[in-house]
C-alpha cells in the first residue's frame, strides 16, 4: 500500500466526491418532483396524461440509465440539441429515478385507506384538499423507505456518469489507475468514499422500516 499515493491523491477524490454530491443531489430532487406529479396524475387518472405518465413508467424502467444517458449527451446533439455533462447526468438521472419514484407514491397513495377519503369527502374538503391534508401525509410515511432505496440507487448510478465525462469518482478511480497504475490504492480511496455517501441512506432506511414495523404491530 502506497501511503504516499494515498496522501497525495485525496485532494483529487475529495474534489471528485463534490461532483457525485451534485450529481446526486440533483438527479435525487429532479426524480422527486418528475414522481410527485407523475403520481398525482396517477392518482387522479388525469385523461390522456394517465396513459402518458404509465407509457414513461414502463419505458424509462426498462431501458438502462447509460443508455438513457448516451442518448441525451450524444444523440440529441444530431438535432441541435447540447447539454454540459454535468446537466446531461442530473436529467438523466432524475429522469429515469421519476419513473421509480413515481412509483413509490404511486403505491402509497392507493395504500391509504379508502374510508378516509370518503370522510374527508363528507367534510366537504375537495380532491386537492384531500390529496394534501389527508392522503399525502399518510402515503409520504409509507414509502420513505422506498424513496430512501430509491436514492440510493440513483447514488449508485453515478458511477456511469463518467461515460458522459463527468469527472466523478469512478471517472477519476479511472483515469487516476491508468496515470499512475496503482490499482489497489485508488479502489481502496473510491470505497472508502462510496461508503460515506452510501451507508448514511442505508441506515436511515433501515430506521424508517423498524419504525413503520412497529408502528403496525402496536395499531
Amino acid at each position: 500500500m502506497d501511503f504516499s499515493y494515498i496522501q497525495h491523491s485525496i485532494p483529487l477524490f475529495v474534489e471528485a466526491l463534490k461532483v457525485t454530491i451534485i450529481l446526486t443531489s440533483g438527479g435525487i430532487c429532479l426524480s422527486l418532483a418528475v414522481g410527485l406529479v407523475g403520481s398525482v396524475i396517477l392518482y387522479f387518472r388525469v385523461p390522456v396524461l394517465y396513459w402518458g405518465v404509465t407509457l414513461y413508467v414502463q419505458i424509462a424502467r426498462n431501458i438502462p440509465v447509460l443508455v438513457f444517458l448516451f442518448f441525451l449527451y450524444f444523440g440529441l446533439v444530431q438535432v441541435g440539441i447540447r447539454f454540459e455533462g454535468e446537466t446531461c447526468a442530473i436529467l438523466g438521472l432524475g429522469i429515469m429515478g421519476g419513473a421509480y419514484m413515481t412509483e413509490s407514491f404511486r403505491a402509497g397513495l392507493s395504500a391509504v385507506d379508502k374510508n378516509q377519503y370518503e370522510s374527508a369527502r363528507s367534510l366537504g374538503l375537495g380532491p386537492l384538499q384531500i390529496l394534501r391534508f389527508v392522503s399525502f401525509p399518510q402515503a409520504f410515511a409509507i414509502v420513505v423507505p422506498a424513496l430512501l432505496a430509491n436514492a440510493h440507487a440513483i447514488l449508485m448510478e453515478t458511477a456511469i456518469c463518467g461515460f458522459v465525462a463527468v469527472p466523478e469518482l469512478m471517472y477519476v478511480t479511472r483515469d487516476e489507475i491508468g496515470m499512475y497504475y496503482k490499482t489497489y490504492e485508488a479502489f481502496s480511496i473510491l470505497t472508502v468514499c462510496y461508503l460515506v455517501l452510501l451507508l448514511p441512506l442505508s441506515l436511515a432506511a433501515g430506521h424508517w422500516e423498524r419504525r413503520l414495523r412497529n408502528a403496525q404491530y402496536s395499531s
